[in-house]
């Protein structure tokens, strides 16, 4: 069955950010909402890949617009540091020249370096303060600013997590994000923007060793791992028409991850 996007004369455009792995949930998001009728803009950051244990996937970028292209899709691929206060700005300035309006932003990017209470460094807290924190709030911002779609058709939803034992600034950080996106749905309201945040729980993108993959079974009641596609349904509801009436909630979507 075709969504009320796929009636229109032109396909609404979608920001996604945090797209840098085909195997990522930023990746599955971006699929499924060009599936149902988007047209895609999305980012990348292959310095934070480079510092991360599965490194760089080279041609990642091209397989997921290709990928989204196959769908029907417009996309565009855009690096951006949200580690500068200044990309958020920038990224909407080239997405609305380039494809149009935004009228869905789904936040899936994130800085994730595993430290605890007593060996996290400064420098690092306040990184991911400033790209899972600061840099929600500014595309929120930005978003709000430019937005002039139809009463109830715009859309926030934010990539969370509930992990903080021994990953204090990425649990900190994505529970300021929290409070970020639920403020959104209140004081964005006179615009007809919802605005949603996702637990997606510990999800299968290569990430785990075989000890963990045992831990979060043993943990599951359904008895396998979350995949990124898991996250990305529920996320394509939220942003379809009939997803409007979820507004201003903190999501589980985690098989009953306990």
């Amino acid at each position: 069955m075709k969504t009320d996007q796929q009636h229109t004369a032109a396909r609404p455009v979608a920001l996604v950010t945090g797209v840098g792995r085909t195997v990522g949930i930023g990746a599955a998001i971006a699929e499924q909402l060009a599936a149902s009728g988007w047209d895609i803009a999305h980012t990348h950051w292959m310095p934070y890949d480079t510092r991360m244990p599965w490194g760089v996937e080279p041609d990642a970028v091209e397989t997921v617009g290709a990928a989204l292209r196959a769908h029907g899709a417009r996309q565009l691929a855009v690096p951006a540091d949200l580690a500068d206060p200044g990309t958020p700005a920038r990224l909407f300035d080239r997405v609305t020249a380039e494809l149009g309006p935004v009228t869905a932003l789904v936040m899936s990017h994130a800085e994730s370096v595993d430290s605890g209470l007593l060996d996290t460094s400064l420098d690092s807290f306040d990184r991911h303060f400033a790209v899972n924190a600061r840099a929600g709030w500014l595309l929120i911002r930005e978003f709000g600013l430019r937005f002039t779609g139809p009463f109830g058709t715009g859309r926030i939803v934010a990539l969370t997590s509930g992990h903080t034992v021994g990953n204090l600034p990425y649990g900190a950080s994505k529970g300021a994000l929290d409070r970020i996106t639920l403020a959104a749905a209140r004081e964005l309201a006179h615009l007809g923007i919802t605005a949603n945040a996702v637990d997606p729980g510990p999800t299968d993108t290569g990430w785990m060793n075989d000890a963990v993959r045992a831990d979060v079974l043993a943990h599951t009641p359904l008895g396998r791992l979350g995949t990124p596609q898991d996250a990305a349904r529920l996320i394509d509801f939220l942003c379809s028409p009939s997803g409007q009436w979820i507004n201003g909630q903190l999501l589980q979507s985690s098989g009953g991850f306990q």
